[in-house]
């Protein structure tokens, strides 16, 4: 049940439960209570809008037999004038208690400044998987010929990559001493240069093709595509294109077969009911996002190359006004608008919530 501190602050919490997780499923009250951030800029116009339509979902789906109870918690520019800081970690800890929530855009600060409150949330509570699905709905404006090609779901890699934040500044002294480090092993970088560092994990990668693989195969989709620049990062995401056909062709070998199987032993040709595991190079891929959309379809991506692929892959389909997004752990998931926070658009009610409402669908 809500606690008492919840009950008595927000009265409409009495009687909502939370949302549990156990045997490796959540376990989904009639009357789940779902934290919720607003957001930055226009992100309480959008979420006013959205709110309306998720509840109107649920009321036409089960009546009154089901409902959603909404506990506001704070982050971003609103915590920061009630709290006096940008994540609290209060905020955190209700999150992690309540397992889903879904938020609007939040302030990132280009440059110095503090740290993406979203990556840190995806760190805090390891939601290792950003999952982008990306599809044309009919009457939207897109600068290509036929967007209603563009059918794909990214499974991006959230929380390793450079993502991780661990660099240092030009002419600081951890700039100094890491440069030193590499001099002894016959590496030269120039003293102006900030440095970081790209980690890739073995863990980290497998964890994120399984769940590409799985997702592929509970929803019927007929390949994933492993994205990576491996050619050039042969060690980093060079390795994750290696543990991702690891991960297919031990733990999926009865339900995959790889590109290099097909063209050797089936004629060119997917044996019916196999999901094919495939991969490309990342710029070749926003070529094929472009001109051969159909030949993908859920992509797998360290982050980097995930954060670019998404956005351009929403691009084709209209923008990412109307992209969904969810990061997803194993017992936690954030639902989120993809989209900034538009600060000069706030409060006049002018931004489509699409991307919300969408997040919306994902979680529901």
């Amino acid at each position: 049940m809500a606690n008492t501190k919840e009950a008595s602050r927000q009265p409409h919490l009495e009687g909502a439960e939370r949302i549990e997780y156990r045997g490796g499923a959540l376990q989904v009250p009639d009357r789940p209570i779902v934290p919720f951030i607003e957001g930055d800029g226009t992100g309480p116009d959008i979420w006013r809008a959205s709110v309306r339509v998720l509840d109107a979902a649920v009321q036409a789906a089960y009546g009154s037999r089901r409902g959603i109870a909404w506990l506001e918690v704070y982050a971003g520019e609103k915590a920061h004038q009630r709290l006096g800081t940008m994540l609290p970690a209060e905020s955190v800890a209700t999150i992690r208690e309540h397992r889903v929530a879904i938020k609007g855009p939040l302030t990132t600060p280009v440059g110095g400044g503090f740290r993406s409150l979203n990556v840190t949330l995806r760190q805090e509570l390891d939601l290792y998987a950003c999952v982008r699905p990306i599809r044309y709905f009919p009457g939207v404006p897109s600068p290509v010929k036929r967007p209603q090609d563009v059918n794909i779901v990214i499974f991006r890699e959230n929380v390793e990559d450079i993502y991780a934040g661990i660099e240092w500044p030009a002419e600081s002294t951890g700039a100094a001493e890491l440069r030193a480090f590499l001099a002894d092993h016959k590496i030269t970088i120039r003293p102006d240069a900030g440095i970081g560092i790209k980690p890739i994990s073995q863990f980290g990668s497998k964890r994120l093709v399984r769940k590409a693989i799985q997702y592929a195969l509970d929803h019927g989709r007929p390949s994933v595509t492993l994205v990576h620049k491996g050619n050039i990062m042969k060690y980093t995401e060079g390795a994750f294109r290696d543990w991702g056909y690891e991960v297919a062709t031990t733990e999926f070998r009865d339900r995959v077969v790889t590109w290099d199987e097909v063209q050797r032993t089936f004629g060119g040709r997917v044996p019916e009911g196999k999901l094919l595991m495939q991969d490309s190079i990342a710029d070749i891929m926003f070529q094929h996002l472009l001109l051969r959309p159909r030949e993908h379809s859920v992509l797998a991506t360290p982050n980097l190359n995930g954060d670019y692929l998404s956005d351009a892959a929403a691009a084709s389909v209209g923008g990412i006004g109307m992209a969904p997004g969810a990061n997803i752990g194993d017992g936690h998931a954030v639902f989120e608008a993809t989209h900034g926070t538009a600060p000069k658009y706030a409060n006049l009610d002018k931004v489509n919530p699409g991307s919300v409402v969408l997040s919306g669908v994902m979680m529901l």
